[in-house]
């Protein structure tokens, strides 16, 4: 089925009923579903408070009087008024279910629009065990709840208002006396509504705990097995699997506690009936049948007095975890676009940061007054320790944050001036351990542009030194590479992402250039590559190798937040500065192994 276009419902109070309504406005777009199964509900509702008056008579008229006829019209009647129970009750449970689903269907694409859209500080400190936690438990226990559960609750309700009015028609004095302990069931089931939700919270975080532990280790399986660590790793999950045990049992405890209560007060009403309204149809103030219609009404209510408990138990539930969902959904997006922001259009690869500062939060500065220009085809390679600011810097000009201070321009544009969608059409970006979907080969090189032809996918993978290898897989281009690309070698992985970014074709490149974990030929294949990839665009490298160094046009060295030194290779290490001591311990043996490599070839 396609994504039915709508507004999603705008954000609002999730308060304890706050959520329900907001919840209750994903239900708006499908109106006419919603009047069939509403109208159903309550026909059913209505031919069930006949059933008792079609008793009483065939009682009085037909057993009572010796009348047979009497006896065989009111079967006629209840089979008629069965079948019509049985079309409504189909069209209740249909649209009921089609409304639980649809509304699951809605609130889990906005709910995965939305993390989408969240920036990368949202994903930096949200674990993705709880996202996925909130994606599939928490949306199916809203499900359950917004359509045939609602229906259900209405119907209960509706049916505790219609016995009323009934049993009161049917002789007011007995049914005051009947309903004496109503009161006590409506006050008991809300105390338990109050009483479980806070637990169904507690409950549905624990789950988010218990997805994330799972998640964690399997991603990591392969660490975990490495160290023989699985008995760590099955007891951190027992622990928190035993923590969320402990939350249902004590909620099995609550409900255990109050369930006899509900039942308690049916046998309660069915009591006072026969108590009082036994003697006086023996007396013959009302007829057998009339008694007997009363007894039928609260035998009516046995039902739903039951499932009360479980209805507000799933109201409790829902309400649980759709402020879960809706916390995601109402995260403020941090990087937003202004409004009528412009779209970059060409772009010629001028970057400048104009005194730029940043700050995850307030007292925590990253980057302090970080000045330069990289005019358009130039190599800026970045270099310090770790926590320097590197991955700081190369994360502003795509917008993955926005500065705290000063600006980042774009060819004279700052870039919070134009479209997210625009501005990141002209930047490509290489990992040094790059991400690949679970799909083939093709499908991830041409992932930024999944409009171009299998000639521009070959010619991005040749160029990418990547199209012998692919050839040698027995699907070539439709091999698929598994999840995490766990069928292909790291280098390969590298050299399938740099064709992914010749292919997207950017002006700007920002690359993680670390071939630390490859062979000697597989670094020369990658860094032939990359310097294909950068040919005429403006790249910023965080570079570790002295080869990327000695070619680039200028090296910004980091520390502690501030460009401490800039020039060129040679001009850095005769400054004697940090760059030098950096060198010294860790470059000079490349320089040293690249001489001895020439030497021998030599």
């Amino acid at each position: 089925m396609s994504r039915k276009q709508h507004e999603h419902p705008a954000a609002g109070t999730t308060g304890k009923m706050g959520v329900y309504q907001r919840l209750l406005r994903y239900l708006r777009p499908y109106v006419l579903q919603l009047l069939v199964a509403y109208i159903a509900m309550l026909g059913v509702t209505v031919l069930n408070l006949f059933i008792p008056q079609v008793i009483k008579n065939a009682i009085d008229r037909g057993l009572t009087a010796g009348n047979a006829t009497a006896l065989f019209t009111a079967a006629a009647v209840i089979l008629g008024l069965a079948l019509l129970r049985g079309v409504a009750a189909f069209a209740r449970r249909y649209f009921g279910e089609w409304l639980s689903h649809r509304v699951s269907y809605d609130l889990r694409n906005h709910f995965y629009e939305s993390v989408q859209r969240l920036p990368f500080a949202f994903h930096d400190r949200t674990q993705t065990g709880d996202i996925m936690s909130r994606a599939t438990s928490d949306i199916s226990e809203t499900e359950q709840f917004v359509g045939i559960g609602m229906m259900e609750l209405a119907t209960t309700v509706l049916l505790l208002g219609g016995v009323t009015a009934a049993m009161l028609l049917e002789n007011w004095q007995l049914a005051l006396l009947a309903l004496i302990p109503l009161p006590f069931l409506i006050l008991a089931t809300l105390r338990f509504g109050a009483t479980v939700r806070p637990m169904f919270t507690n409950i549905q975080e624990q789950m988010g705990v218990l997805s994330t532990v799972m998640q964690e280790s399997l991603t990591g399986i392969l660490v975990v097995k490495s160290f023989a660590r699985e008995p760590h790793e099955l007891a951190k999950f027992d622990r928190e699997n035993d923590n969320w045990f402990s939350l249902r049992l004590k909620l099995i405890r609550t409900w255990g506690n109050n369930w006899p209560f509900f039942t308690f007060v049916i046998a309660a009403s069915i009591f006072f009936l026969l108590w009082f309204g036994g003697s006086r149809a023996l007396e013959k103030e009302i007829t057998i049948g009339s008694l007997f219609a009363m007894i039928s009404y609260v035998m009516m209510l046995n039902g739903p007095t039951q499932r009360l408990g479980f209805l507000v138990n799933l109201a409790a539930t829902a309400g649980a975890s759709a402020n879960r969902i809706f916390e995601i959904i109402d995260t403020p997006r941090e990087v937003a676009e202004k409004p009528g922001a412009m779209a970059l259009e060409r772009v010629q690869g001028e970057v400048t940061f104009d005194d730029v500062g940043f700050a995850y939060r307030e007292g925590l500065d990253i980057l302090r007054g970080i000045q330069f220009t990289a005019a358009p085809g130039q190599t800026i390679a970045l270099i310090g320790p770790t926590g320097s600011g590197k991955s700081t810097i190369t994360n502003l000009i795509p917008r993955f944050y926005d500065p705290t201070e000063g600006r980042v321009l774009i060819d004279g544009v700052d870039v919070r001036d134009v479209t997210l969608r625009s501005l990141r059409r002209h930047i490509g970006i290489v990992l040094q351990d790059p991400f690949l979907f679970r799909a083939t080969i093709a499908e991830n090189i041409a992932y930024g542009r999944p409009e171009a032809s299998m000639d521009e996918i070959v010619a991005a993978a040749k160029a990418a030194r990547a199209h012998n290898f692919i050839l040698s897989f027995p699907h070539g281009y439709e091999t698929r590479v598994g999840e995490r690309g766990v069928t292909v070698s790291g280098g390969q992985k590298q050299r399938i992402a740099i064709a992914r970014a010749l292919l997207y074709d950017p002006r700007i490149l920002i690359l993680d250039d670390s071939t630390s974990s490859v062979d000697t030929e597989t670094e020369h294949l990658i860094q032939q590559a990359l310097e294909e990839l950068m040919e005429n665009r403006t790249t910023f490298i965080i570079a570790q190798r002295l080869l990327t160094l000695k070619q680039a046009d200028c090296i910004l060295v980091l520390d502690q937040g501030r460009i401490v030194e800039r020039g060129t290779h040679a001009e850095l290490l005769a400054q004697d500065g940090l760059y030098r001591q950096i060198y010294d311990l860790q470059l000079r043996d490349q320089e040293e192994f690249q001489a001895l490599e020439t030497e021998l070839v030599g």
